[in-house]
């Protein structure tokens, strides 16, 4: 799928209904079924448009998003051409788009969100919140500092 804008990308993995992935996907779901949905879709590999729509969301290159998803410059050329990312790449994909609706719920917009998340950081020894996000535990981090900047922690 295509998205027209950036914010597209976010709306459609954070505010999708069941119905939307079952239709994108081939399958029934009902609206318990929809963390299954997502699993399925990133097991079979999502396609490179998601890739796009995220660099595209984050204003960076394609060779600056690849990095952070553990993409090679060959492979993500590879993926180009077989049009699909591979099931973790996939997962990482959807951990960034949580990360990005999260970042936009504390800052109240896009671009407030978009900055925040490029831009150096303390708290993560001076990495941008994207590229401590390159792991699991590191996303939880940026997810944790998030929650407290939503509520007034700062120290």
């Amino acid at each position: 799928m295509k998205y027209s804008e950036p914010n597209d990308y976010v709306n459609h993995l954070r505010q999708a209904s069941a119905a939307e992935f079952s239709i994108r996907m081939q399958e029934p779901a009902t609206v318990a079924d929809q963390p299954a949905a997502v699993i399925a879709r990133i097991r079979r590999g999502m396609p490179m448009a998601e890739f796009d729509a995220l660099a595209r969301w984050l204003a960076i290159s394609d060779d600056q998003l690849a990095p952070l998803l553990g993409i090679s410059r060959a492979t993500l050329h590879r993926r180009r051409k077989t049009g699909h990312l591979e099931p973790p790449e996939s997962e990482r994909i959807v951990r960034f788009a949580r990360l990005l609706g999260r970042a936009v719920e504390v800052f109240g917009e896009e671009p407030a969100a978009r900055e925040w998340l490029k831009s150096p950081a303390v708290a993560f020894s001076g990495e941008t919140p994207l590229s401590f996000a390159d792991t699991e535990v590191g996303a939880r981090e940026v997810e944790y500092l998030l929650g407290r900047l939503e509520h007034g922690v700062f120290s």
